[in-house]
């Protein structure tokens, strides 16, 4: 058989394998009544920086927890822990060969340290790429990418999978538009091209834009539809 041919069969038998593991993460989630985000991004995005303004901004209401992906460290959910909300670290090093993007197996060995009967909202914050973490479902109910201007115009046309598998954009860094040399209207059009219609919320994690927006979306989508007091 072509080398070729061989990568591609197996291939598809990791992908199935993973799969069959999201589908069990599925079941737990939806036992215990969990709206998933499977939140993905190139490195320095703004993921983490958007996941505090959004804590600060729901206080509690929808309930979040936050699994967090890495190959290495706790920075991230160090970050979060002031929030007092449940968070567990999944670092794909240890034990998972290093991976670049978290896949259901690696889920499924976080979502066991997670109290998922006090959580409504389960952000999977994946690791910062902009094409393994595609390819992988993890049980999931929905795809957010968080895109950040400083990666320039043309990213959806290079990277169209991982644009082309959201079901929400989020153009983060906004505040940065009159700093650099970027076109909004061209990287939506370059959006559209490659996922015509996309949710799309344009954002600012520094200076809290967009943010009411995302939580909403959050509410709605996860049947908590009262604003935070």
């Amino acid at each position: 058989m072509h080398k070729t041919a061989v990568k591609k069969v197996v291939m598809e038998g990791v992908l199935d394998a993973n799969d069959s593991l999201a589908k069990a993460n599925r079941e737990d989630f939806d036992r215990a009544g969990n709206f998933v985000v499977n939140m993905m991004s190139s490195p320095g995005a703004g993921k983490t920086a958007l996941l505090e303004k959004t804590l600060e901004h729901l206080r509690g209401d929808p309930r979040l927890g936050v699994l967090e992906g890495d190959v290495q460290t706790t920075l991230d959910a160090d970050r979060l822990a002031r929030f007092h909300v449940p968070i567990i670290q999944v670092n794909t090093d240890s034990g998972f060969g290093g991976e670049c993007h978290l896949d259901a197996n690696m889920v499924r060995s976080g979502i066991s340290e997670l109290p998922l009967s006090d959580i409504d909202v389960l952000v999977i914050e994946n690791v910062g790429n902009l094409v393994c973490p595609a390819e992988f479902k993890v049980g999931e109910d929905a795809r957010v990418m968080v895109y950040s201007i400083t990666e320039g115009e043309e990213k959806p046309l290079k990277y169209p999978l991982m644009f082309r598998s959201a079901d929400l954009v989020i153009v983060n860094k906004i505040d940065l538009l009159e700093h650099l040399d970027f076109d909004l209207e061209q990287f939506l059009g370059n959006l559209d091209d490659v996922n015509p219609g996309v949710p799309r919320i344009l954002a600012s994690a520094r200076a809290g834009e967009g943010i009411e927006e995302w939580c909403g979306w959050l509410r709605k989508k996860s049947g908590s539809t009262e604003p935070a007091t």
